[in-house]
């Protein structure tokens, strides 16, 4: 078996039994992190692995590259763009891609993110070339899938703005009558960009900021700084206790949420 780091790893796993099992990965340009589960019950978790370790398994029974039954590849984007499920037919994507101003070595997916949209997204070259040596491409879904469907399956409130925290990098959502109503991504600096961005975008959805609720997940913590400066700015700020997956009683859900949520999702297409 490998010798790689687990944060968590059922002494009942059995990689003879990957069949009956679902893997999840996601993975970005630097590093990924997967999963493997048994239904709603979480078996394994490994976070923040080299992308070396994708070049390839190591022995015949490594528990990242078993025969599972299922897989999820969620890959974070290069450029994204949503369109109306009503208006979006698989002949459309070279046509929609070049908005994506897609180079000659990155790959195009598109992927059905709900019931009324497709998103059509774009991956860098070398990622894709790694993840297509190990795993089938057609298993590829949008980064941030699991996560949008996890908190739309919780009854999200108009007021929320939900944050998923990568290093430097925000994925801020919100959902209006239950509807997705605004998914974007930053890059920041410091802690006061961070407060500026989820500002900027309370402001432009036109929702007070002291009506405001975060829901925070991923790299953040109740006392760090990038959670203290947001309370500067708004009221209530809290970890995201959403669980898509049976955890451990020990572990909190919200640093691997959008990692565990894409149980919830099926696979996409590539072009």
């Amino acid at each position: 078996m490998s010798n790689r780091n687990y944060q968590y790893l059922d002494p009942d796993l059995d990689p003879r039994k990957a069949a009956d099992h679902t893997l999840l990965v996601q993975a970005g340009t630097d590093s990924f992190s997967f999963a493997v589960t048994d239904g709603k019950r979480l078996l394994l978790l490994s976070s923040n692995l080299s992308l070396d370790e994708l070049n390839g398994p190591s022995d015949d029974d490594d528990l990242l590259f078993g025969n599972y039954g299922r897989k999820i590849i969620a890959l974070s984007p290069a450029g994204f763009t949503f369109v109306p499920s009503g208006i979006f037919s698989p002949e459309k994507v070279a046509d929609l891609a070049r908005f994506l101003d897609v180079k000659s070595s990155e790959k195009v997916f598109s992927h059905p993110l709900d019931t009324e949209n497709q998103v059509v997204f774009k991956v860098c070259g070398a990622l894709a070339d790694k993840i297509a040596a190990n795993f089938d491409l057609q298993d590829v879904v949008f980064g941030a899938s699991g996560w949008i469907k996890s908190i739309s399956n919780s009854g999200p409130g108009d007021s929320n703005l939900y944050l998923n925290l990568s290093g430097n990098k925000v994925e801020i959502l919100n959902f209006k009558e239950g509807k997705l109503r605004f998914y974007n991504a930053f890059e920041f600096m410091s802690e006061d960009e961070l407060a500026y961005f989820t500002t900027i975008v309370g402001g432009d959805l036109q929702i007070a900021a002291d009506n405001i609720t975060l829901y925070l997940s991923g790299d953040v913590e109740a006392d760090d700084k990038n959670f203290n400066r947001l309370r500067k700015f708004f009221s209530r700020v809290d970890l995201n206790s959403i669980k898509p997956l049976k955890l451990p009683s020990r572990y909190a859900s919200h640093p691997s949420l959008k990692l565990t949520a894409l149980a919830l999702c099926g696979s996409s297409a590539a072009h």
